[in-house]
This record gives C-alpha cells, sequence and structure tokens, in this order.
C-alpha cells in the first residue's frame, strides 16, 4: 500500500477517473486494485484493446444522466415493495442506454467477442418493459392519464367536481358583497375555500380553516361547499390507489426483469470502465500494453501521465501525437515538482511551454538490474516513478502512455522513494529509508520490480556505497526482482560497470549550458556534478573554489572522465541520428525521383500511343474511302486484300516497335535511338528515306508546307515533317532480337501494350460450303490474313465433298500462300476430306 501511494497510483485512478460519465463506471476505477489473476488482466487489455479498435471505426458507445441505481435494485430485492416513478425512469434509462451499445456491439462480436460478453447477456425482453413503462410514466414522474382507464375516469371525474366546487364558492362570493375580501377560490388543508374579511365572519356560515399571515381575512368552507369538496377528496383518494396500483405493477414487472436489469447495469458499468480508459488512451497518447512471458520490462518513449498532466494545466496546450514511422512523435510535459516531492523533473523549456523528455529502456530476466546515476534535479526520480507507475497501470489493465511498452506480470511494485522521515515515529532520513527497505525485504517474491532512490544515502558515504551494493545485489540475488535504483555513490556505479548483467545508465547533463538535458543514457555511468550545479543555483565563487581544492584528486579525475566520456558518447549519437535522418532524406529524394521518372514515362508512352491509334485510324478511314469509289468488284476486291495485308503489316510493325527493348519515349513523338537504325542530321527533301512516327520506313514523295507524303510500300501516308525522322541507307531494316514465335510475341505486345488495334478475336474456322471459287479466293485470303494477324497457330477451312473441285482449289491457294506452314485434310472426328487443316507460320 505504501508503494502504491509513493507512486501516486490513487492520483493516477482519479486523473482516469475524471473521464467516466456514470457512477459506475467511476465506482470501478476508485476501487481498482493491480490485479493478481493473469486471465483476468489480459481479459480487460483485450476488451480495451477491441474498443480502441471500434473508436478507430467509429463504432462507440455514451452513457448520460444515470444515477447510481443502487437504492433501486435494493427496493427491486425486496418483495411487494413499489419503486418511485422517477426511480423507475432512471431504470429505463439505463436499460435503454444498455440496449443501445448492445446493437453498437453486437454487428462487430467477432471482432469484439470480449466486449461482446459484457452485453451478451442482455436480453431484448428489456425493450417491452421499457415500453409499457415510458407509455405509462410522463418524463417529469407523473403517472399519464391515460396510464389506466379508471385513472382516466377519475381523473376526468375529479377535474368535473372541481370545477362545479368552484363555481359555486363563486356564486357564494358574489352574492355576499362587501364581506369577500378578494374575488379569488383557494385551497387551505387541501379543500377550497373563499377569502373572508375578519369583520364579517359571521356573514357567511361554514368552516374557518385559518387566517391570513395579517389576521385580516379567514379562510370559509362554506356550508354548501362541504358536501363538494368531501366528494372531490373522495375522488382523489380512488386516484391516490389506483395511481399506487399501477406504480406496484410495473414495479413488479421490473422485479420480473430484475437478473437482466442487473446485467444491463453490469453492463453499463463495465462499458463506461472502459469508455474512461479509452478516452485517457486517446487524450494520453497510451496504447495497450504487451504483458510479457519471460520477465522483459521495455518501455520506448514512456511518459508520466501525472508529469504531463501538470505541464498542460500549466501550458493550456493538447497533448502532441505519437511520431509514426516518419519519426514525427515529439510527447509534451511537465517540469516542476508538485507531486514529485524531493527530485527534478525530466522537462526542458520550449520557449515559455516545457515538454518532456521521454524514458526508453530495457531490462530483461538476464540484464535486471539498472543503475543510473548523473546530475542532482537530471531526472533520475522520475525515471524510477515512470516505471513504477506505468507497470502498476499494466498490472491494473489500464493503457500507458508510450510508444511501445512491453511488462511482466508483476506480483509487488515496491518502492522506497522520498524521505519518509518521521519526528513522531523518532525516524531520521536514514532510518526511515532503511526501515522501508526491510519491510520491502519480507513483501518482495518474483516476479517484482524494485525501485530504489539514492539507496544507501543519509549516512556515511563509504558506508552507505558498501550498503547500496549490498542491498541491491540482495534484491537481485535472494528475490530475483527487477530493479532500478538511483545512486551518486562510486561503489554502485563500479559494482554496475564490473558485472556484464547490471546495466549502467545516467541523466546527461549540458557542460555548456550547465543544465540537465533530462535524457536517459543508457550503458554509460554519469558525474554527479555537485560542484557545477552548486554554483548555478548561487553558491558564491569562492565556496566553489574551495570545495574543489578540497576534491580528492583521484574523484576530479573519475568525475573529468564520466563528463568527457558522456559528452563524447552524446555527440556519436546525435552523429548517427543525423546521419540516419540524411540516409532517409537521400532515398526518400530517391524513390521520389524514380516514381516521377516512372509517371512521365508512362503519360508520353499513353500520348504517344493515342496519337498513333488516331494516324492507323485515319489511315484506315482513307483507304476504304478510296476503296468504295472503286466502280470495278474484282479490282475493289484486290485493294481491300491489299488493305488488309498493309494493315496488318503496320500493326506488327507497330507492335514490335512499341515493345522493343530500346524504345524511350522522350517526348510525344520525340526522335528515336534504335539499334538497327541511326538518326543523320540530313534536310527532309522528296526521296529521302524517313522513319514514321509510329516506326515504319518509307520515302518521301511530296512536302506540302509542314506535312510530307510518305510512301509506305504501297501504302502512302501523310505526316508531319517534325514527326519524321532521316534513315540511313546502311540501317533501313531493323531485324527482329528476339526468340519469341510470332504467335507469342504478338501475344505478349497486345497483352502488354495498350493500343487498340485491328486484332480481334478470330474464330479459327472458315465454311466455304455453297461458295464459288472466285468467292472462296477472296474469303480463304482475307481469313489467312486476319488469322495471321491474330497470331492463330491453326485454321481449319470446311469446303466439303462435292465434285472437289472447291477442295482442289482450296489446296491449291494454301500451297503457296506465305502465311501457311503446312496443311492437309482434317482428321475423321474433324470432318475427314471434307475440311483441310492449314498450320500458319510462327
Amino acid at each position: 500500500m505504501q508503494s502504491l501511494t509513493t507512486l501516486e497510483y490513487g492520483k493516477l485512478l482519479a486523473l482516469v477517473a475524471r473521464y467516466a460519465t456514470t457512477p459506475m463506471g467511476r465506482g470501478y476505477l476508485e476501487n481498482l486494485q493491480p490485479l493478481t489473476n493473469r486471465l483476468d488482466l489480459e481479459r480487460d487489455l483485450r476488451a480495451t484493446g477491441e474498443a480502441m479498435a471500434l473508436a478507430q471505426r467509429a463504432v462507440v458507445w455514451r452513457f448520460s444522466e444515470l444515477p447510481d441505481p443502487d437504492n433501486a435494485l435494493a427496493v427491486l430485492r425486496i418483495k411487494n415493495t413499489t419503486l418511485e416513478a422517477v426511480s423507475m425512469l432512471e431504470i429505463t434509462r439505463l436499460c435503454n442506454q444498455a440496449l443501445f451499445a448492445r446493437s453498437a456491439i453486437a454487428p462487430e462480436k467477432d471482432a469484439a467477442p470480449t466486449l461482446w460478453q459484457f452485453v451478451e447477456q442482455i436480453p431484448n425482453s428489456l425493450f417491452a418493459v421499457i415500453d409499457r413503462i415510458n407509455k405509462k410514466l410522463l418524463p417529469s414522474g407523473e403517472i399519464d392519464d391515460a396510464a389506466s382507464p379508471e385513472l382516466a375516469r377519475l381523473r376526468r371525474e375529479i377535474n368535473l367536481q372541481r370545477g362545479r366546487l368552484q363555481k359555486a364558492l363563486e356564486n357564494t362570493m358574489r352574492s355576499a358583497g362587501d364581506a369577500i375580501q378578494d374575488q379569488i377560490v383557494t385551497q387551505r388543508n387541501e379543500r377550497y375555500v373563499i377569502p373572508v374579511k375578519a369583520d364579517f365572519r359571521g356573514k357567511i356560515s361554514g368552516v374557518a380553516h385559518g387566517f391570513s399571515s395579517s389576521g385580516a381575512t379567514v379562510f370559509v368552507e362554506p356550508l354548501e361547499a362541504i358536501e363538494a369538496n368531501n366528494e372531490l377528496q373522495n375522488l382523489k383518494g380512488k386516484e391516490e390507489r389506483e395511481v399506487a396500483r399501477i406504480l406496484f405493477s410495473l414495479t413488479e414487472d421490473l422485479r420480473e426483469q430484475l437478473s437482466a436489469i442487473e446485467a444491463a447495469v453490469g453492463a453499463v458499468g463495465e462499458l463506461d470502465f472502459i469508455k474512461a480508459k479509452i478516452e485517457f488512451a486517446r487524450k494520453f497518447n497510451a496504447i495497450v500494453p504487451t504483458i510479457s512471458d519471460d520477465e522483459t520490462l521495455d518501455l520506448i518513449d514512456a511518459r508520466h501521465p501525472l508529469l504531463e498532466e501538470n505541464l498542460r494545466g500549466q501550458n493550456q496546450i493538447e497533448p502532441q501525437r505519437h511520431r509514426d514511422t516518419e519519426k514525427e512523435f515529439q510527447p509534451p510535459i511537465s517540469t516542476d515538482k508538485r507531486g514529485f516531492e524531493n527530485k527534478g523533473q525530466r522537462t526542458k523549456d520550449e520557449g515559455q511551454n516545457k515538454e518532456i523528455v521521454p524514458v526508453s529502456f530495457k531490462l530483461t530476466q538476464e540484464k535486471g538490474v539498472m543503475i543510473i546515476s548523473g546530475a542532482n534535479a537530471g531526472g533520475k526520480t522520475v525515471v524510477m516513478k515512470t516505471a513504477g507507475l506505468l507497470s502498476l497501470m499494466a498490472i491494473s489493465g489500464l493503457p500507458v502512455p508510450a510508444r511501445e511498452a512491453t511488462i511482466p506480470f508483476y506480483k509487488s511494485v515496491l518502492a522506497d522513494i522520498g524521505d519518509h522521515q518521521s519526528l513522531s515515529a523518532n525516524l531520521s532520513t536514514f532510518s526511515s529509508h532503511i526501515s522501508n527497505i526491510a519491510g520491502m525485504m519480507e513483501q518482495c517474491s518474483a516476479p517484482s520490480l524494485v525501485l530504489l532512490d539514492e539507496v544507501g544515502t543519509g549516512t556515511d558515504p563509504d558506508e552507505g556505497s558498501a550498503l547500496g551494493v549490498a542491498i541491491v545485489d540482495y534484491f537481485r540475488r535472494k528475490c530475483g526482482a527487477q530493479i532500478i535504483a538511483s545512486t551518486h555513490y562510486r561503489g554502485l556505479k563500479i559494482y554496475a560497470a564490473n558485472d556484464e548483467n547490471v546495466i549502467n545508465a545516467s541523466v546527461e547533463f549540458n557542460e555548456k549550458t550547465l543544465q540537465p538535458t533530462y535524457r536517459l543514457l543508457v550503458g554509460l555511468a554519469g558525474a554527479s556534478s555537485g560542484i557545477e550545479i552548486a554554483r548555478r543555483f548561487g553558491i558564491r565563487d569562492e565556496v566553489i573554489a574551495t570545495a574543489r581544492q578540497n576534491l580528492d584528486v583521484s574523484a576530479q579525475k573519475a568525475e573529468s572522465y564520466l563528463r568527457t566520456l558522456q559528452t563524447e558518447t552524446t555527440n556519436a549519437e546525435d552523429l548517427r541520428k543525423a546521419l540516419e535522418e540524411e540516409r532517409e532524406a537521400v532515398a526518400y529524394k530517391y524513390a521520389t525521383l524514380e516514381i516521377e521518372a516512372k509517371k512521365r514515362e508512362k503519360e508520353r508512352r499513353r500520348e504517344f500511343e493515342t496519337q498513333l491509334a488516331e494516324t492507323v485510324e485515319g489511315f484506315e478511314k482513307q483507304s476504304k474511302a478510296f476503296i468504295n469509289s472503286i466502280e470495278d468488284k474484282a479490282l475493289k476486291a484486290k485493294l481491300d486484300k491489299e488493305r488488309l495485308a498493309r494493315k496488318a503489316e503496320l500493326n506488327r510493325a507497330v507492335l514490335q516497335k512499341v515493345q522493343s527493348p530500346k524504345f524511350k519515349v522522350q517526348s510525344a513523338f520525340d526522335s528515336n535511338q534504335d539499334s538497327g537504325l541511326r538518326t543523320q542530321h540530313l534536310p527532309l527533301v522528296v526521296g529521302a528515306k524517313v522513319r514514321t512516327s509510329f516506326g515504319s520506313v518509307g520515302t518521301i514523295e511530296k512536302i506540302d508546307k509542314d506535312t510530307a507524303e510518305v510512301a509506305i510500300g504501297a501504302m502512302r501516308l501523310r505526316e508531319k515533317l517534325a514527326n519524321l525522322q532521316i534513315v540511313s541507307n546502311q540501317t533501313e531494316t531493323a531485324n527482329e532480337s528476339t526468340k519469341q514465335t510470332r504467335g507469342e510475341k504478338l501475344q505478349s505486345q497486345a497483352k502488354e501494350s495498350n493500343l487498340r488495334l485491328d486484332t480481334k478475336d478470330l474464330s479459327a474456322e472458315l465454311n466455304l460450303i455453297g461458295r464459288t471459287t472466285s468467292d472462296a479466293e477472296y474469303e480463304i485470303d482475307r481469313f489467312l490474313d486476319e488469322a495471321y494477324l491474330a497470331a492463330l497457330p491453326r485454321i481449319r477451312i470446311i469446303h466439303g465433298f462435292g465434285t472437289g473441285a472447291l477442295k482442289n482449289f482450296v489446296h491449291h491457294f494454301l500451297k503457296g500462300h506465305p502465311h501457311v506452314a503446312k496443311f492437309g485434310f482434317a482428321p475423321a472426328a474433324q470432318g475427314g476430306q471434307g475440311a483441310t487443316i492449314a498450320e500458319l507460320k510462327q
């Protein structure tokens, strides 16, 4: 219990409890203790993690205006008792919000099974009870007139009787004349009366129900109104009995659902408890810790939440966010000593604000001791308090303010921090520390975390140093505990330096500014710098000089060596960080350049392909228009066949060129370098051999301003001069340098290119039955061109048996065709001698 107080565990719980919105949730937090059951701890941490994951997906629940239901539940547990209407409304409101939370979690029950367990037992039957109560009770807690037919009838009669009674009293006042003080019907003792002047009391017969404060008015119930008042009171009595009956009936409805209501109350408490934890995690950038199985305590960028809250109150700023993978995290913190009785705070100023310096270190089962040395007020105590409080938070199921946290399932966290001296108990500083440590030795059992602040202090330095080493070694070897101890004694520093399983650490001190930086340097002992700090706090120079003269020479050398080593280590670490940041910047720059280059290349290729497709389409339109203008059918068919052949040749040339490894687009239709073509800076004149923008080589036949007419075989194209490239006579043709077959190449080119060329999917079969030989010649020729362009490996031509003339013509035509490698009759299953199979050249 003393360690919980020393580490300010209660203040931490009060901080988290601020984010609870129900009495149940606040009660859970105020009574929270470190858990002793590993399964309970894992369940709580799992539930918190699930809730944080749901919150990121905007799956949330909220509770509001929910008072403590304990009294109402106590009434429901007693038979034949009746709840007040207001209490019923409070219970229904709680159940309604619990059901809402259940409906929010239900769709996510596979992703949040632990949360679902909290609400799974809330039955939907509560909806019917809630609906009945809400129909009979008004939000103010009054019973609705429609709660029962009898109540509605009684209230109608009461209103009628009240109206008749008031009317009769008004008539009495009018007939009494000057005897009436005010023409107002009023009530006394729940009966309707009239105000009569005291001097005229005998003028009106009736029952007096009292006087006004001045005595000038007496309130009289006239004799003629007594019977009517009695009837009205009788009706009101019946109304009260009916209301009581209704409330008892509704109470019985709730009593039947008592187990469901208790489940709802428990679920609301648990969910509000969890909601407070995730809200705390959001405000303090906390994470769900990992509970280690191998007694590893590993904290990365850990911060003390009370210290951070203290700073937030001073700076009035929101906490900064964790750095992501680009290292943007810079957590804030606090600096003054409130809540930390005798040691300095680990903070540094940033202008008028102060920011926290996070703690990072690791203890393992083998290396379970860390000795922290260094300057006074440098933050040694805060390191221990941060480790201790975060460990308590973790084993209590709370999120911890850190970037990463792995914490053992400690049986106990024991701390001797601060000055426990007591005049009443006759304890000095030293004796109070020793007394506390003795109690810790009795309580300690592995796994435990032991925190020792200035162990051995308060007595002779030599004896204190020896005692400090012995105490640390006892907790380490006898208790199997992990220890974090702060010290100024060289004996403990040497103990850590001589044992490879003990970690030396220090808090950094800037020798130039004579200010602590509050950074924890693991692996390096630190100098106390007590004389320098004394000078910084205003001790006179002559005192400082005398102290230096009195300091032992060996101690001076040791202090000087530690300061030098610390400075060099710090410089090396800063250099490493700078180099790492520079390396990341260079890598990012090169990655950006590569992405931009690929993007530009893709855009240029897309533009080239678009213009190329337009050029091919233009050629197609021009050639079709020219052929359609010819009237001679034979010539028209011959030219159309030539057009298709040229178009196929053009498509193949374009595809080969686009996929060529030497093809690099510098800009839309820039000049290109190819392995078989070299440009020369020669003038574009009629007769010059040029390469067009889509890769074919032709001869300029005509130049008209900035446009040239280029002959490519039997085809002529119009092309802008800017898109033409002079080709030398020695390299007019480009040889393919690939081992792919024609079919494989065309298929891969068609797959990879974004061009839309005339390579439609074709049927591998041509039916000529019923055709003449003249018709068949055109059909076969066109079919072979299209099949060759589509990279079909083989085709089947159906010619039938008949007289054999069509079969002979087909074989004769195939025999000399440049696209056909070989042919023969089809197998019996595919038509036999009535069909011919032709394999195309690859």
